[in-house]
């Protein structure tokens, strides 16, 4: 115990100008054991200050920790709990019972007889010690008055007392005078015995004979003693009224404390009242702006928004705890709810002033801008209500249920404004597309010529590319002759000086400008709204959606609403994004019927306008979709675009259709079929058209579709043809074909390029070969039967001794095919072939070029036979090569 008492005195104590008296070793009665210790303790500076300080051993090492600490003059009963016999139990009353349990009883006596002296020493206030053994309390009261009771608690001296130099120095002389003090201790201890004795004596006697001296050294004594007492008594009075010095002094001390504590309430309590005078006091200028603030002028619009502002900053105040219960704070919180209300109410009460207001203003304006074909400009609207974007966002975080009110009405009021403004636009677009067009010349099939299809490509496209050949009407494919061609399209253009080709051009050319001018006026018409509707409800429109869902949603006159809007729950990022879509599909709920209806019209005036539309609606939403890929304008003119594709779709199928079901005169030549011109003049007008198009590849799968098809049915009418050679119609429209692929070099028609081309071949070999036949028809026969003789074995030199194929019969059978008679033959056959192919396509002279080819081949493979069949006879033909080269050129200059 002595070894924790010192470790307790230097490591707890010590620090803090405090010296340990007495300690106890206990735990608290009735639970489980953990121990600690009790200290008496006093300060080492005056005014002297007594506690009993609670000791513990920390948990996480073997050192001690000051616990808890009571003032001595709290302490008002001591409780021993028995004073007859032994208990380690004992009671502490501060300001409650504290129940102990000594690990000893002499530990429990000791601090409990500690604990009295120091309320004998140092408290006017006596302490109550009930319980407790008067023997105890006897003991404990000092010998001598002016014994100290802190002496008296001072650990006794140890029975070892180390030397001091002194005495040290004594013992060795008196060892060094005894030579047997290390020999033999015993021998030495009898001398010194002996030696004290002998001291003894002498002192005796000296005092004996000095006992004069001693009776007057004991008066003196005695008389020192009455001066003692007369001190003491002087003491005791003094430490009386030092009692009482110290007991005011302890009450003035008591007292700078309670001044001290109350000066810091003071300081705190102040600090509160600043901080709700600061925080949550509304100017009255605000209070005024809010309750009278001009609404209609911007410098009124400011004044109410910072009022607002400073409003809201108020009731969003982080209050401490405690300040809700205070009355004033409660009636300046009602204060400001009903300044909340009132300014709400008033602010959504003008906003919706100003939505009627505008459904009324523009009204007068949609004649002018209909005419013009263009739509109303909302800007000064937008810019107007841009100067409440503030309020609004104040509106949408304080009032959600007037925010939301106001957002319904607006898309109300607007949706039916736009809706007026929207139909006018495109009724006067539909007229302009249908109003100068002629009536039945949109579905009339009638030639074009090089120039109009030229003037459309670089019209609307700057192409400089020419289309060659007269083919008929892109919109309708009907097979006529050449003849019936021709007189149709020349009793047309005598009506006018305006050629068939050249009003579908114009036609044409028109429909693209106000398709163009309806979308570029759709489409700021849409963003600027959008981009308003952002700012003004404060939505987030330009932020990306990364695994957002929507919420449940719910119908509003046939728009779908976010649950999250209506809930006056304030919205994610992702849903206000949602509700910006939402609301533009609400104001423009119009736009995509209207659209689709205009798309309808533009199909039927001309079915090839759909490829303008695919081209154009295709470019628009890709410009959209690159802003916003989720926008209403991106989604609108995505769904618009699926309804495009489909009319030309439809187009490309009706063409094929009619291809199918094509059917041909009987009594006249066929040329060139018209849907292979018309796939002609498609392809060159689709080319300008998708020219650096985004959509190439609905236009690719078109030309093989069609192209296919255009194979399919030109054998088909090839082989129906009565009056045309079928070789003829393969040959002069795959020539036609392979031309115009050539020309217009589409990449993804290189395969068909290379088909039509060997078709084109093949059946002009075929066609020359069965026209041409055999011209010199005996000869033929005659030299058929030499080969025949020669492939039954005969010897080439021997032919001449059979004798049907002697010298003799030979020069019979040529004298009968003379010059003259050849060219009469070529000249009929020229005649003949003339007949069968067309002016269209003008292969007649290639035709020819090609029988004098093969007539010149079968002349020298006669003659070939006469040298080898017939060596030495010196028979010739009647004519040679030159003749047939004369007479070919001849014939052809001569047609």
């Amino acid at each position: 115990m002595t070894a924790i008492k010192h470790a307790l005195q230097r490591d707890i104590f010590t620090p803090n100008d405090e010296r340990l008296l007495s300690i106890v070793n206990v735990c608290k009665a009735g639970k489980k054991k953990r121990n600690c210790f009790l200290c008496a303790t006093v300060t080492t500076e005056r005014p002297v200050q007594v506690n009993v300080v609670k000791v513990k051993k920390s948990d996480k090492g073997d050192f001690y920790k000051r616990q808890t600490a009571w003032a001595l003059r709290d302490l008002a009963v001591v409780d021993a709990k028995d004073a007859v016999k032994e208990n380690p139990e004992f009671d502490l009353h501060f300001d409650k019972v504290y129940k102990w349990v000594a690990s000893s009883t002499v530990e429990k006596n000791t601090f409990i007889s500690c604990i009295w002296k120091l309320n004998q020493r140092y408290l006017r206030k006596k302490i109550d010690f009930i319980n407790v053994s008067s023997q105890l309390l006897e003991e404990s009261v000092p010998s001598g008055e002016n014994q100290s009771v802190t002496g008296g608690d001072e650990e006794a001296v140890d029975e070892y007392q180390e030397l001091n130099a002194r005495e040290e120095q004594d013992i060795e002389i008196m060892m060094e005078g005894c030579e047997c003090a290390i020999s033999n201790a015993e021998a030495f201890a009898e001398k010194l015995s002996r030696e004290l004795q002998v001291l003894d004596g002498a002192n005796i006697q000296s005092i004996m004979a000095s006992e004069k001296q001693v009776n007057i050294l004991m008066k003196l004594l005695d008389e020192a003693l009455k001066e003692v007492d007369q001190i003491e008594l002087k003491l005791s009075s003094y430490e009386e009224m030092l009692q009482s010095v110290k007991e005011q002094m302890d009450q003035i001390s008591e007292s700078n404390h309670l001044i001290h504590l109350s000066n810091t309430n003071n300081v705190k309590l102040l600090s509160e009242i600043e901080f709700l005078v600061n925080h949550m006091d509304l100017a009255k200028g605000h209070i005024k702006a809010l309750q009278e603030g001009d609404l209609t002028s911007s410098r009124g619009i400011e004044a109410c928004t910072n009022a607002a502002d400073a409003l809201l900053q108020c009731m969003n105040v982080a209050l401490r705890p405690g300040h809700d219960m205070l009355h004033a704070v409660k009636q300046q919180q009602q204060r400001f709810s009903d300044l909340r209300e009132q300014f709400a109410r008033r602010l959504a009460s003008h906003l919706n002033s100003v939505f009627v207001q505008q459904g009324h203003d523009q009204s007068s304006t949609l004649a002018q801008h209909s005419v013009e074909l263009t739509l109303p400009n909302h800007h000064p609207f937008h810019r107007d209500l841009l100067r409440y974007a503030k309020l609004m966002e104040w509106l949408k975080n304080t009032d959600f249920a007037k925010y939301e009110g106001l957002t319904k009405n607006y898309m109300d009021y607007l949706s039916r404004l736009y809706e007026r403004e929207i139909k006018d636009f495109f009724e006067v677009a539909k007229i302009k597309m249908t109003g100068t067009t002629r009536e039945g010349k949109k579905f009339a099939t009638l030639p074009r010529k090089e120039s109009a299809v030229k003037q459309e490509t670089e019209s609307l496209h700057g192409s400089s590319g020419k289309l060659t050949g007269s083919t008929s009407s892109l919109n309708k494919l009907s097979v006529q002759s050449s003849g019936n061609r021709r007189s149709q399209s020349s009793s047309l253009l005598d009506m006018g000086n305006m050629s068939a080709s050249d009003l579908d051009v114009a036609d044409r050319t028109k429909f693209d400008k106000i398709f163009e001018q309806v979308l570029s006026e759709l489409e700021p018409l849409c963003l600027a709204e959008q981009d308003f509707i952002s700012k003004f409800f404060k939505l987030q429109q330009h932020q990306s959606i990364s695994g957002a869902t929507t919420n449940e949603a719910e119908e509003m006159d046939g728009v779908t609403l976010s649950r999250s809007f209506t809930s006056g729950v304030p919205q994610t990022v992702s849903s206000e994004k949602d509700m910006i879509r939402q609301m533009m599909t609400k104001i423009f709920r119009c736009i995509e019927p209207e659209l689709n209806n205009l798309i309808a019209l533009g199909d039927k005036i001309d079915s090839f306008n759909s490829l303008y539309m695919l081209v154009k609606m295709s470019h628009h939403v890709w410009t959209a979709q690159n802003v916003d890929p989720a926008s209403f304008l991106s989604t609108t003119l995505g769904n618009v675009l699926v309804t495009v594709k489909r009319n030309f779709d439809k187009c490309i199928s009706n063409q094929m259709k009619q291809m199918d079901e094509v059917k041909i005169s009987k009594k006249s030549k066929v040329g060139i079929l018209p849907f292979v011109a018309e796939f002609e003049e498609f392809a060159a007008l689709a080319e300008s058209i998708f020219k650096n198009a985004e959509r190439r590849g609905d236009l690719d799968k078109a030309y093989i579709k069609l192209i296919r098809a255009v194979f399919v049915s030109v054998e088909k009418v090839a082989n129906e043809s009565q009056k045309t050679p079928r070789d003829v119609v393969m040959m002069e429209n795959f020539h036609h074909i392979f031309a115009t692929l050539s020309r217009l070099k589409i990449s993804c028609l290189e395969a068909e390029k290379k088909e039509a081309k060997q078709k084109y071949t093949d059946h002009l070999q075929s066609y020359v070969i069965y026209s041409l036949g055999q011209p010199l028809e005996k000869l033929n026969h005659f030299f058929e039967g030499v080969e025949a003789r020669v492939a039954q074995g005969i010897r080439e030199e021997e032919v001449s001794y059979q004798l049907a194929f002697n010298k003799q019969e030979l020069r019979k059978v040529i004298k009968e095919y003379p010059g003259k008679e050849v060219k009469k033959g070529l000249d009929n056959l020229y005649k003949k072939v003339d007949k069968h192919l067309c002016e269209e396509e003008n292969l007649l002279q290639v035709v020819w070029h090609s029988m004098q080819d093969e007539f010149i081949r079968q002349y020298k493979h006669f003659e070939g036979l006469i040298a080898r069949c017939y060596p030495g006879s010196g028979i010739t033909m009647e004519f040679t090569i030159q003749d047939i080269l004369d007479y070919c050129s001849s014939i052809a200059q001569s047609h």
